[in-house]
């Protein structure tokens, strides 16, 4: 337990700028509290003693303001930054050196007892303040999930995934991958993780700036080749830089 322990304020410190010496960890950093607490509630729960697992679980609720049902499994060096409005569901499996930011629900979206209700996060996944990830499904190794996505499907290892509904917005190729997984991004920000629909509106801009230029080429074209075009009505020529901006 205490070796688990080491690990943990060991990751804390490494992922925690604020975070000053082992002691100032061990004494005020409620997510720590919370994952030790929950080491105890689920060998309880795991052990045929169900209510003092749940009763455990509500004092930590109390003292710490993170939920952790004493069912879901959590690995090891899992940080809970912040964590006030944390809640983690009975069948969710956070794995090894998983990041988890305030505010942040695995949830389930199937009332089924018995059933896979609640999500995986497979090895490095960071999940940013606000996210909530909801159902049965598994978020690959070292994905990240924006803040306040809510994420509905699988994410691929790897991946970033933003907006609401999260849509996918940045796949590692395999020859980066490993480079992608000794880096660490503070609530899932990465420099290139643009909404979707941003990246989609830029993209139309540009395809409709480019239209409108091979259009007058066109018109210029037809002009000196002494072909009559017709009255061609005057529009209002959109600017291109100025809608990008407004995207943005």
């Amino acid at each position: 337990m205490f070796r688990h322990l080491r690990q943990d304020i060991r990751s804390i410190i490494e992922r925690d700028p604020a975070a000053r010496n082992a002691w100032e960890v061990l004494t005020c950093y409620p997510g720590l509290h919370a994952i030790v607490a929950h080491r105890l509630a689920h060998w309880c729960w795991t052990h045929g003693l169900k209510w003092p697992g749940r009763f455990i679980s509500a004092l930590a609720r109390i003292a710490t303001g993170i939920e952790i049902h004493p069912g879901a499994t959590i690995g090891r060096r899992v940080f809970i930054d912040h964590g006030f409005g944390v809640v983690v569901g009975e069948t969710a499996v956070i794995g090894d050196d998983c990041t988890i930011y305030q505010g942040v629900t695995l949830g389930g979206t199937s009332l089924a007892p018995g059933e896979k209700r609640h999500p995986t996060l497979e090895r490095g996944v960071i999940v940013g303040a606000g996210a909530k990830v909801l159902g049965g499904f598994t978020v690959g190794e070292y994905a990240k999930v924006g803040s306040n996505a809510v994420l509905l499907k699988p994410v691929p290892p790897g991946a970033t995934a933003v907006g609401n509904p999260a849509q996918i917005v940045q796949k590692h190729e395999p020859d980066t991958q490993r480079h992608a997984q000794r880096l660490f991004a503070a609530y899932g920000v990465t420099p290139n993780g643009d909404d979707p629909m941003s990246k989609a509106l830029h993209g139309l801009i540009s395809h409709a700036a480019a239209q409108e230029r091979q259009i007058e080429r066109i018109i210029a074209l037809l002009k000196e080749s002494g072909l009559q075009c017709g009255d061609i009505e005057a529009v209002g020529k959109p600017d291109p830089a100025q809608l990008n901006k407004l995207v943005d």
